[in-house]
């Protein structure tokens, strides 16, 4: 019994100890407690502005939708872009729109995704989109039928290289050499390979004036009974770059079907293609000749 008292005093003695104790200060309760780690400040991304325009006055692709979309979802999962989409050519200019529209001036890459015909743009839009290139050193992506645009404006053709002047063999497996495999947006492909795809034909361009990256073989083609075939030198560039001013610009023929948006190496392709013209890259413009055919036929 007289254990049991003891015990009993002992505790009584440690509740009034642990009672009157003064408390102690905040910071020695924190030393003595589990600390947790600050909160992580809000790390500032600096993302680039890109704008897609998929106006159509002429032939419509059905791949225009898959385009757009692909491009936005690079910038987005790879956190280098937002991408703002437009079927309509509002936002090409430097005049101040009000209503929260952004301008020419927000953006730093425009991508024409396989726009066709006579865009709706006045002169001063004209003017401000080619000042937004040659002038500001912002960039230009140009995606299949952005080269079917524009016919009646010089600049355009300047600018992006040439114009469509027709596709004679369609859409079929079209034989590809790659022409600089050490530039970023191909070098992921092979020296020489197949893509089904719809190749266009240019006219009003010249291999002086630009660095071609891709283009067909021409001792695979078949130019039989074949009066679509307007080139006689029968060099069918399928992807270059170039300058405009101070702007860099990179046009290709590829994405005419909405499977090739599902194709890794074309993805790849317009992925490293907006990265370079952003100059997030490195990669020369500068012209080369054509290279010998592969086969006996010129």
């Amino acid at each position: 019994m007289r254990n049991i008292r003891t015990i009993f005093s002992i505790f009584l003695a440690l509740g009034c100890f642990v009672a009157f104790s003064p408390t102690l200060p905040a910071q020695n309760q924190a030393k003595n407690s589990f600390e947790l780690p600050p909160p992580p400040h809000a790390k500032e991304i600096h993302l680039k502005h890109v704008l897609v325009i998929g106006e159509t006055k002429g032939f419509e692709h059905d791949s225009v939708t898959d385009a757009m979309v692909a491009i936005a979802n690079m910038g987005k999962r790879s956190g280098l872009w937002d991408t703002e989409i437009r079927t309509d050519t509002e936002l090409l200019t430097k005049k101040d729109l009000g209503r929260n529209a952004k301008n020419l001036n927000y953006f730093d890459c425009l991508v024409f995704a396989s726009t066709t015909g006579e865009l709706d743009m006045d002169a001063s839009q004209k003017q401000d989109m080619m000042s937004f290139i040659k002038d500001d050193g912002k960039c230009f992506v140009g995606i299949h039928a952005a080269l079917d645009t524009n016919y009646t404006w010089p600049e355009y053709g300047e600018m992006i290289g040439g114009w469509f002047d027709q596709h004679p063999w369609g859409t079929f497996m079209a034989p590809i050499v790659n022409e600089q495999p050490n530039f970023p947006a191909v070098r992921h492909l092979p020296k020489e390979f197949v893509k089904y795809d719809e190749i266009y034909q240019p006219k009003d361009w010249s291999r002086d004036k630009v660095n071609v990256l891709l283009s067909l073989d021409s001792s695979k083609l078949d130019y039989s009974n074949n009066p679509r075939i307007h080139r006689t030198d029968h060099d069918f560039p399928v992807a270059w770059v170039k300058m405009y001013g101070k702007g860099r610009v990179f046009y290709s023929t590829l994405g005419h079907t909405e499977e090739s948006w599902e194709d890794p190496d074309i993805r790849k392709m317009y992925f490293e293609a907006i990265k370079w013209a952003l100059g997030m890259t490195d990669g020369s413009v500068a012209s080369h000749p054509k290279p010998a055919a592969s086969g006996s036929n010129p």
